[in-house]
């Protein structure tokens, strides 16, 4: 399989404590990796290092590398170009203060785009692959904060995708709506595979299951496990720490 991303020997402290300890994985172009482990493991970490989030945290200290298409994103010099092409969705749902409409096409605008019609098609086709569409088309001039939290963030899916991003980082957005809309979510998930990697954080183990092409183990920062969905949730990990996990004993 192409390699999308490579981590190698990824570590990273705050204030000297070790949140990440000489990590290395692969994530596969157009494969969903979801990333499993007890709260305080390095999870979300991993993400924000892979989008340069981490930057803003002055107290950070990253070593290691992480390549995107064969290039070290650390010595990449414009870090807002990156984190188009590496779009983020956070826990929490945030539509900004300003219209379904703004929202989606801030991005865009931002970046240079001024024709109406593109913008439009934008709007439409990012809503649309967020399952959103069908809810809001005739209310895209309404404030973005009073769309309910599964709308909310299936917004943030849509803003994500108006960078045009070819990977896609989730961080636990199951957390904050109902299963309902945490399954359609999943389902929109599953379709933007054939366009883009993702990789999911989740506390979720059976969301994992279900979405999962591979699955990653991290417990206290380091990588326990990484394997194939089938062998992973198959009784057959290669740490008993992580069965231990799977099925409940901690967490």
């Amino acid at each position: 399989m192409n390699k999308k991303v490579e981590i190698k020997n990824l570590s990273v402290t705050y204030d000297g404590h070790t949140v990440l300890d000489n990590l290395t994985l692969d994530i596969y172009k157009n494969e969903i990796l979801t990333i499993i482990g007890p709260a305080n493991s390095g999870k979300s970490t991993l993400l924000k290092c892979m989008n340069r989030m981490i930057d803003f945290a002055d107290d950070a200290k990253v070593k290691g590398q992480i390549l995107v298409d064969g290039v070290n994103i650390y010595k990449h010099r414009d870090a807002t170009m990156l984190r188009r092409k590496i779009g983020m969705v956070s826990p929490l749902p945030v539509g900004l203060p300003m219209s379904i409409r703004e929202n989606v096409t801030y991005a865009p605008r931002m970046a240079g785009v001024r024709n109406k019609v593109e913008l439009e098609e934008i709007l439409e086709d990012c809503l649309r692959k967020a399952a959103l569409w069908d809810e809001v088309k005739d209310r895209l001039d309404t404030l973005a904060t009073k769309l309910s939290g599964g709308q909310q963030q299936r917004l943030t899916i849509a803003r994500a995708l108006s960078h045009k991003p070819e990977i896609l980082c989730l961080d636990e957005f199951s957390i904050a709506i109902d299963p309902v809309t945490t399954m359609k979510i999943e389902q929109v998930l599953a379709t933007l595979k054939k366009d883009l990697t993702i990789v999911l954080v989740t506390n979720v183990i059976n969301q994992a299951k279900r979405l999962g092409d591979r699955t990653a183990m991290i417990l206290n920062g380091v990588l326990l496990d990484l394997s194939e969905n089938k062998k992973m949730f198959s009784n057959a990990p290669k740490d008993i720490r992580t069965q231990n996990y799977i099925e409940g004993l901690f967490g």
